[in-house]
């Protein structure tokens, strides 16, 4: 009931709602999400390739593409996401001028999460991996935090970075 009412005044007030990280700020930021993310694009890529190369019938084999380019889209966008929270939100301007490769970094994350988005490019999604590990290893620097650089140890294994703690 009380919530009823307030989302009672809520209407009356013409404020919209929007949804946002949390902006407090909470100082919980971590790439992990976004490097998650990227390494799935790769994955979902090669389901597609093994689909499209036999090993699923035709109306079968269409299910798993479709499936695997909706997920590819949504996890290209979840990486973009995370590093623009972070970019956006923790690199200020002493991070910057420790690391004043950070804004090109970023922007060349956004444009090859788009090509991921846009194509089926394998080397395209590694390029991904490879930038958002450079991310990584900027923003973990920027803590003091060394790293250090592993096979992932599920496919498609790929090298990524992890920190050191």
């Amino acid at each position: 009931m009380l919530h009823s009412f307030i989302r009672g005044l809520d209407s009356l007030s013409g404020i919209s709602t929007t949804n946002a990280h949390c902006d407090i700020p909470c100082k919980i930021y971590d790439p992990s999400s976004a490097q998650i993310a990227a390494l799935s694009v790769v994955r979902l890529i090669d389901i597609m390739e093994e689909a499209a190369d036999g090993g699923k019938s035709g109306l079968e084999m269409h299910n798993t593409i479709s499936r695997c380019v909706m997920r590819k889209e949504e996890e290209a966008e979840k990486a973009k996401h995370e590093i623009r929270i972070i970019w956006g939100d923790y690199f200020k301007t002493p991070q910057k001028e420790a690391f004043p490769e950070i804004d090109k970094l970023t922007h060349d994350i956004m444009l090859k999460g788009s090509a991921c988005k846009q194509g089926v490019n394998r080397k395209d999604a590694e390029e991904l991996v490879e930038l958002i590990n450079r991310f990584a290893e900027v923003f973990w620097a920027t803590k003091d935090i060394k790293t250090s650089r592993h096979t992932c140890p599920y496919p498609p294994s790929l090298e990524t970075v992890y920190p050191v703690l």
